[in-house]
């Protein structure tokens, strides 16, 4: 049973771990693409844009870590309060928190004695019986919002090295070629995340990876136009 328990809690995490690199990787990756191509479509000098990739990359990495970790602690803080809440009316109102239980596997098509036998096996355990609310009432489990700093440190990195490849090919290519291969090198990086996310979850690999692509390039699209517009005025 421990053993089935462990397995369990080490799911948990990785799906949680792997949303921490998607939502890094791809925000560093599409908003650093935007703002190389704006600025390469502005000046054409590659000094300028490495400039300018290295300051987003690491300006976006530690703002998206910064976000993670104060998102996650004030789910985590929401997540203790109303657990503290939920213990108090386990400890006030008993009958009506087991009604509450016995509705919520009603609901889910268990009936009778079986029915019975469950909600008296939940409430022997406050531990299971207060982490079954929280679950089943709430939607919250407490495996998800339990380490900030963890999640703040997966993401700002996953953002990092989502900024660095559309960057790279300006430190071995001229602007214009620079321009072609970070598009590319993006597309195929926003692709294969795509289809490894629908893999690791659900749905089609493939419209999850076009999908993606889609979003990341009408992003850098939108940067290098907006880029080539600024270029044209003179201040």
């Amino acid at each position: 049973m421990e053993k089935e328990y462990d397995h369990r809690e080490m799911h948990n995490n990785s799906g949680y771990n792997i949303k921490d690199i998607i939502l890094g990787g791809q925000d560093g990756l599409v908003n650093v693409l935007g703002v190389i191509l704006a600025v390469a479509a502005a000046t054409f000098d590659t000094r300028i844009v490495i400039i300018a990739g290295l300051a987003a990359t690491f300006a976006e990495s530690i703002s998206m870590a910064a976000v993670a970790y104060t998102s996650t602690k004030a789910t985590e803080d929401y997540y203790l309060s109303q657990l503290k809440k939920e213990e108090q009316e386990i400890k006030d109102m008993p009958k009506l928190e087991k009604k509450e239980i016995y509705d919520i596997y009603y609901k889910k098509g268990f009936r009778g004695t079986f029915l019975n036998k469950i909600v008296s096996k939940i409430i022997s355990n406050r531990k299971v019986w207060l982490e079954t609310m929280m679950s089943e009432e709430f939607g919250l489990l407490k495996s998800e919002y339990e380490n900030p700093a963890k999640s703040a440190f997966i993401v700002g990195i996953s953002a990092t090295i989502g900024s660095l490849v559309p960057l790279f090919p300006f430190f071995f290519f001229s602007v214009r070629l620079g321009i072609i291969i970070a598009l590319i090198v993006a597309a195929l990086a926003l692709f294969i995340t795509g289809a490894i996310k629908a893999r690791l979850t659900i749905g089609n690999w493939f419209k999850s990876g076009l999908e993606m692509l889609m979003i990341g390039m009408l992003a850098a699209i939108i940067g290098y136009l907006i880029g080539s517009l600024l270029g044209k005025v003179n201040f």
